[in-house]
């Protein structure tokens, strides 16, 4: 099974734990890290921008990374969010199989 690291970065820390919890719950993340005090420097319509930034660390299923990015699109503030999904290769084989089995779909009972 593929497995997907995902940046996104958000304007505070409440839309990226709104966004987070909302992605989790849904398990199209299996987690979600959330890291204050990022400084971006960026073009944005013709201008160079700088802004305190939120980031937010999402790990998934490469299955679900469209889902993902579409969910994230529908609760972001920003016109065009940054999400990106790279590729997991190794780690902590129990680690991952946590991760897959917290992205399935289960029924309302499990």
């Amino acid at each position: 099974m593929e497995l997907r690291w995902c940046w996104v970065t958000c304007a505070t820390r409440e839309e990226a734990e709104r966004i987070g919890r909302a992605v989790v719950e849904a398990r199209l993340a299996a987690c979600a890290n959330i890291l204050p005090g990022i400084a971006s420097i960026y073009h944005w319509q013709g201008r160079i921008e700088s802004s305190e930034e939120v980031g937010l660390v999402l790990k998934t299923r490469a299955d679900l990374v469209d889902a993902l990015v579409a969910a994230v699109r529908a609760l972001h503030s920003y016109t065009v969010p940054c999400v990106v999904a790279l590729p997991i290769g190794e780690g902590n084989p129990d680690y991952l199989a946590w991760l897959v089995a917290e992205t399935e779909q289960r029924s309302p009972s499990s």
